[in-house]
């Protein structure tokens, strides 16, 4: 199926769902996020879409203006074509589905995304931080993290600034 074959299958599924957005890259489809599951659910399982492969997922802070994004790039095995769908929070409470018991592999990927973007993924099974310390304030890739100044007494290190990076 090519993009926009895709694209319109979705739509004639989940209309309300889809959301027009003419910023989008033609690759990607941007998808209301309380109806995440479900749609993701078709894309899995429909045969004609056959979406059997989560490649990634990843978090995007738009700025202090915008929202907080989770972005999915599905492929399908059978049919060799693949789609990026994007899903917009609110940036005080960003949660959205897990998808982790559809495609297993998305349990370490939603944990990475909840711990550099705190993006909460309901439902998922074991949502805790993989990267920072359990006890680490903050989301370290949002746009307006401020780094601690030290964690369990130990002063932590500037080094963006020691090498001019800001």
């Amino acid at each position: 199926m090519t993009l926009e074959q895709i694209k319109n299958r979705l739509s004639d599924q989940f209309k309300s769902s889809i959301i027009k957005n003419e910023n989008l890259a033609e690759h990607q489809v941007e998808i209301k996020g309380e109806d995440w599951f479900d749609v993701a659910t078709f894309m899995k399982n429909d045969p004609k879409l056959s979406f059997d492969q989560l490649e990634c997922i990843t978090g995007i802070d738009t700025g202090e203006d915008g929202p907080l994004q989770t972005h999915y790039n599905l492929h399908s095995m059978e049919y060799r074509h693949k789609i990026e769908a994007v899903i917009s929070h609110d940036r005080k409470d960003p949660k959205v589905a897990s998808i982790e018991q559809l495609w297993r592999i998305g349990d370490w990927f939603e944990r990475e995304t909840y711990d550099m973007f705190g993006i909460e993924y309901t439902g998922h099974r074991d949502l805790r931080r993989i990267l920072c310390p359990d006890d680490w304030e903050g989301w370290p890739l949002r746009k307006d993290y401020e780094a601690q100044e030290s964690f369990h007494g130990i002063v932590v290190p500037k080094i963006k600034e020691e090498e001019g990076w800001e």
